[in-house]
């Protein structure tokens, strides 16, 4: 959409650049309309867990389409964030997310109503590209609304939100699924986001400074981001589709394949860095073992977490045969534990990575306890279940606000930019292989999937708190 169509979306005159004493005059108005656009992405991310079934029942498909359902968001959004913070220092952040928000309001409704299993995947990639042009733009847009010593107070607003919202989508899809408002059934899981849209567009389009960053002469670096891409593909596809097709020797193939797409990615990230242009990642970060060790516990902490919650959602649904809401309903204490644990992340952050560990011998607990229940005779009850997934998602949201701070603990100030924008990529990439990786284990046997998952996770989980010990002991300032 063009700029042209946004500016007659509201008659408000044009929002100016933030003064340094003050701030925006409507700062909190545009902190409103970026927590909407990360409200949706953070949403769509995880409503499929407690969706999959009706959208199974709607539309068919095999276990393997609900798969790739969840993880084609989350891979599409991977590889759309190697480039999408650099469009708003391109042509400007505001006019970035509000196009990006249009966008991702246009796909959502493309997911509503969608026919078949093929075209909700089709639909749900396009979502992920445009939230990977919409979420980078949001704390360079709060640097510009906020002034310094009000920065702090709109950064520790992301951490409540993050921590809920992230488990607030299986909860939110219950709810609309269960309602069945308008006879929409789980179509209402996708339309939800065109309120939410629309209220970042406006809020956004009053609010938000034009002149947030000036323009710049970099070029996109698409045949990088392409070629990264398909090295995400190469890994994530056979991982999806292997088990339902009886692993055949290509799917090993692919995955090997990936290794030499990856080399190649990076010698032209090199080539590009040598010749003086803007590489989508800064190589040299890699150097450093805090940074790589985050890295690996990035993929591994995001998988376990992505992987378990699609496994819990669809045992509940599949297994014990709780209706959407009584799963989403189960789910909530995940959710509540989450927003408690980010509080407790955001005020101990000065503990540095010990908070890390703190978190993640909480959800090790947890996961034990979500175990022992599954081991219990007479039944799995719905009781059972709150405390382990509550002190599972309290351990969880006590790690979100600090860890990448932490990561970036010892990254030079000129590798920020790539080494943030990484990390977010290869979150969400992470979030992909897990869905592949613990789905295909769920589905193999649905009888046992959710132990067997719940050992796998138990495992992950303590991988990232021996990978702990790796990263800097501090946050970077």
């Amino acid at each position: 959409m063009s700029t042209d169509v946004l500016d007659r979306t509201v008659t408000s005159p044009p929002a100016t650049a933030a003064t340094p004493r003050t701030g925006h005059p409507r700062k909190w108005l545009g902190l409103f309309a970026i927590l909407a656009a990360t409200i949706m992405n953070l949403l769509d991310t995880t409503v499929v867990n407690v969706g999959a079934p009706a959208i199974q029942a709607s539309l068919g498909g095999t276990y393997t389409s609900l798969q790739w359902i969840a993880a084609s968001y989350t891979l599409a959004l991977a590889v759309g964030l190697l480039t999408g913070g650099r469009l708003g220092d391109m042509f400007g952040r505001r006019r970035v997310l509000l196009v990006g928000v249009v966008g991702f309001v246009i796909a959502s409704l493309l997911c509503a109503v969608a026919w078949s299993p093929e075209s909700l995947i089709v639909a749900r990639v396009v979502q992920g590209l445009f939230a990977a042009i919409m979420i980078p733009q949001g704390f360079g847009l709060l640097r510009d609304l906020f002034p310094p010593h009000e920065i702090g107070k709109a950064f520790g607003a992301f951490g409540p939100v993050i921590g809920f919202s992230t488990i607030l989508g299986p909860v939110v899809a219950g709810a609309l699924i269960d309602a069945d408002l308008f006879g929409t059934g789980w179509r209402m899981v996708f339309a939800i986001n065109v309120p939410l849209g629309l209220f970042a567009l406006l809020a956004g389009r009053a609010a938000l400074p034009v002149a947030s960053t000036p323009r710049t002469r970099t070029r996109l670096d698409v045949t990088g981001a392409v070629t990264a891409g398909v090295g995400m593909l190469l890994v994530a596809y056979p991982l999806v589709q292997g088990r339902e097709l009886g692993w055949p020797l290509w799917s090993f193939a692919m995955v090997a394949a990936a290794v030499p797409v990856f080399v190649m990615f990076a010698l032209r990230q090199l080539r590009r860095a040598g010749s003086g242009r803007h590489p989508l990642v800064e190589l040299s970060v890699f150097t450093r073992r805090s940074y790589t060790s985050g890295v690996l516990f990035v993929i591994v902490f995001f998988g376990a977490i992505a992987g378990f919650s699609l496994a819990v959602g669809m045992f509940l649904q599949l297994v014990l045969g709780h209706s959407p809401m009584k799963a989403s309903l189960t789910m909530s204490a995940w959710a509540v534990g989450a927003f408690v644990g980010s509080g407790f992340g955001s005020a101990l952050v000065r503990l540095g990575r010990r908070i890390l560990h703190i978190g993640l011998a909480l959800m090790m607990v947890g996961i034990a306890g979500f175990y022992l229940v599954l081991q219990l005779s007479g039944g799995v009850g719905v009781g059972r279940l709150i405390a382990p997934l509550a002190l599972y998602g309290i351990g969880m949201g006590m790690i979100f606000v600090p860890l990448f701070g932490i990561i970036m603990g010892e990254v030079r100030d000129h590798e920020v930019g790539s080494a943030s924008g990484m990390l977010e990529s290869l979150q969400q990439l992470g979030a992909a292989l897990g869905v592949a990786v613990l789905g295909t284990v769920f589905f193999g046997h649905l009888d046992v999937g959710v132990e067997r998952v719940t050992l796998i996770t138990l495992g992950l989980t303590a991988a990232t708190f021996a990978l702990g010990f790796l990263l800097p002991r501090k946050a970077r300032a």
